[in-house]
């Protein structure tokens, strides 16, 4: 089943990945040849020998009297080197040494696609090593950035390498398994189209292809192997070296973001002790930082550019004393400023999930997460989340439980927990839960979601579900009302239900079914 799925979504994953990188090329080549006077193109030699292409923006008034703060770009996954050259040039004209590098694997770089491994890791301290013996850096004022695939790599060489003072890690991951096989369920929409652009622009590592392979053939036999692949390219894995280095750390990532999900994020910043800021605004993955890209100042290239400015040159322009988390909400207004991630979700209130409910698999109710990047575009753009009619949902593959109408509004801040005991018939099986906020006409917009999937249950014995949803910001409008619904079947996920399988959902007296909401403190 797996296989098949995997099938049908790469043609249609090949052709949005074409397109994307298309667009993506042509869209940043206009901005290098902008560039060129102050840009050097450049071969390093990144680890194990293998040539890494990069480009080198210096300050217009270096003259070899003075070094000034280097900051080094890893790419993103599939974009070409003249990724950042927009934001390289700002940065130089700010006085830094940039030094942008396609990694290794891709385009005219050298190597196959290590998907962040020690090869990566250590290519970006080839790469400060060769700046520091090129060009006008200063060794003591270090600091990487980069966004998605390039924020990892960012978070990991930071853990790896004690010369980096400071990190700018945008719409990158923490946890890579907990990205795409959150719940024990693959992703796989998000992983199909990281593939898919691997394949288009890139050379895929035998072990790449291979875990690939298992991934989306659902072989359990395979799945701790694939645990330790992704925990190695883990940035939490590492998460002591890092506190020990204590780099200054500003993470900044989108509600609705497909591929590497906020809830990692945050937990990830809870267990940095050094200098930290976390940001969450409207958006899927990257589509924040997406416009800085083409040279459009935004909020996400300004905080960036204001964290190096403080702890690589020393500036007092105040980010230091601001709140260090700092929210956007999906629905309206700026941002909120919170001390901690734990204060952002301190009041929760239960909305209590009563009786026994069972429901059919196979079948996709008409409760879905949506499209990849669409859904949370639309979202980040026009405030139009996935919808669903709650009252006409098939009670036979959907549950279904209502909160009160709210007599006052309700700001839905962090991560939504749920609760239950499920009975199968099978011993594996999927779910998938939602969370919607519900006007008077019934009409539900998507709030959060997330999959489970289980393995090894004895049918007819319950046992307990804990899940947590992927964190946001909702503010659900006074006169509305908040719904769970789950069903077994959505686009974005593989479900393992077997023909024929049935879920119960019941709420023993000793140990009552509900999801927690959690809310600002108004």
């Amino acid at each position: 089943m797996g296989l098949h799925r995997h099938a049908l979504r790469t043609t249609a994953v090949g052709a949005v990945s074409a397109a994307l990188i298309t667009g993506g090329t042509l869209g940043l080549a206009p901005t290098a040849r902008a560039a060129t006077g102050g840009v050097r193109f450049v071969d390093i030699t990144g680890d194990g020998g293998t040539v890494l292409k990069g480009n080198v923006v210096t300050p217009s008034n270096a003259d070899g009297t003075r070094t000034y703060p280097l900051i080094v770009l890893p790419t993103s996954w599939g974009l070409p080197q003249v990724e950042y050259l927009a934001q390289a040039q700002r940065l130089a004209d700010s006085g830094y040494v940039v030094v942008g590098y396609n990694v290794r694997g891709f385009w005219q770089s050298g190597g196959e696609i290590e998907v962040a491994g020690p090869p990566d890791v250590a290519d970006t301290s080839k790469v400060i090593d060769w700046a520091l013996a090129n060009t006008p850096a200063d060794a003591r004022r270090i600091g990487v950035a980069g966004v998605s695939y390039g924020a990892g790599i960012s978070l990991l060489a930071a853990e790896h390498d004690k010369r980096i003072k400071a990190v700018a890690a945008l719409s990158g991951w923490a946890d890579l398994i907990d990205s795409i096989y959150s719940g024990r369920t693959q992703h796989s929409q998000a992983t199909a189209l990281l593939g898919g652009v691997g394949a288009l622009t890139g050379r895929p590592s035998a072990e790449l292809r291979q875990t690939l392979k298992g991934f989306f053939s659902s072989d359990l036999s395979k799945e701790q192997e694939m645990i330790a692949w992704g925990r190695k390219r883990s940035p939490e894995t590492y998460v002591d070296q890092l506190d020990k280095n204590r780099p200054a750390v500003f993470m900044a990532n989108a509600w609705g973001d497909t591929i590497f999900p906020p809830n990692q994020y945050a937990r990830f910043y809870e267990e940095l002790t050094g200098p930290k800021r976390l940001e969450f605004r409207p958006g899927d993955h990257a589509t924040a930082e997406l416009p800085g890209l083409f040279g459009v100042p935004n909020d996400v290239w300004t905080d960036t550019g204001r964290w190096f400015d403080h702890y690589l040159r020393g500036e007092d322009n105040g980010i230091d004393r601001e709140q260090p988390v700092q929210l956007k909400s999906r629905s309206a207004g700026g941002y909120e400023g919170y001390p901690d991630w734990k204060s952002v979700g301190a009041t929760t209130r239960k909305i209590a999930l009563a009786g026994t409910t069972t429901i059919h698999t196979n079948v996709d109710s008409g409760a879905d997460g949506g499209i990849i990047f669409l859904s949370s575009v639309l979202d980040q753009l026009a405030r139009v989340p996935p919808t669903a009619a709650i009252p006409l949902l098939p009670r036979r593959w959907a549950a279904v439980w209502q909160s009160q109408r709210y007599a006052s509004a309700q700001q839905v801040r962090g991560t939504a927990r749920l609760h239950t005991t499920l009975t199968p018939t099978k011993e594996s099986g999927t779910l998938v839960a939602y969370l919607y906020d519900v006007g008077p006409l019934g009409l539900g917009k998507l709030v959060s979601n997330a999959p489970y999937t289980f393995h090894g249950q004895t049918p007819g014995k319950p046992f307990g579900v804990d899940l947590d949803l992927y964190s946001t910001a909702y503010d659900v409008p006074a006169g509305h009302r908040l719904a769970l619904v789950v069903d077994t079947v959505d686009p974005l996920y593989i479900e393992h239900n077997p023909s024929g399988a049935q879920l119960t959902f019941s709420s023993p007296a000793n140990d009552p079914s509900y999801v927690s909401i959690p809310l600002r403190e108004q």
